[in-house]
């Protein structure tokens, strides 16, 4: 069995999402509304989140999508809602982001739009990029090995920990 190297707990987490929500606030104070994007599954729990402290730091009107692709093989992306994304704020949520190819794909069905902002955010951002992404909002990044996988334990709606082995 691999050992587990915690590198989140709960409570730290929660801190991470509140501070992600703080910027995403600060650097959009200007508007109305913001839609958060989030990347299906852990994405969306950690939209969630950040929505929950928005909805309370802010008087911003957050929505909040999901973005459903095969992250192996992400030609296509299927947006929960049909929306006109012009002229609107974006923030595309995972819960981490490895090499960037999964976040980048998940921009696909914004590009048919000219959206005001799209931003993106992760609870942890690895740093091993093999694709030209660079995160806007991190919880936390972290420097490991290729050979290192990086989870995010969530239980339903409760983010547990994220650890790397």
């Amino acid at each position: 069995m691999e050992s587990r190297n915690i590198i989140l707990t709960q409570d730290i987490i929660q801190k991470k999402i509140e501070r992600i929500a703080y910027e995403i606030y600060e650097l959009n104070s200007d508007g109305t509304e913001i839609i958060l994007a989030g990347i299906w599954d852990r994405g969306m729990v950690v939209a969630r989140k950040i929505a929950a402290v928005l909805e309370q730091i802010s008087p911003l009107k957050t929505r909040i999508i999901s973005l459903h692709l095969d992250k192996q093989r992400p030609d296509e992306v299927k947006v929960s809602e049909d929306i006109d994304f012009n002229d609107k704020v974006v923030v595309v949520v995972d819960d981490v982001a490895n090499s960037g190819r999964t976040m980048l794909y998940a921009l696909k069905p914004l590009l048919a739009y000219l959206p005001k902002k799209i931003q993106t955010a992760v609870l942890v951002d690895r740093r091993h990029k093999s694709f030209p992404l660079s995160v806007d909002f991190v919880g936390y990044s972290l420097a490991t090995t290729l050979q290192d996988m990086v989870l995010v334990e969530m239980q339903g709606e409760d983010i547990i920990a994220a650890y790397f082995e």
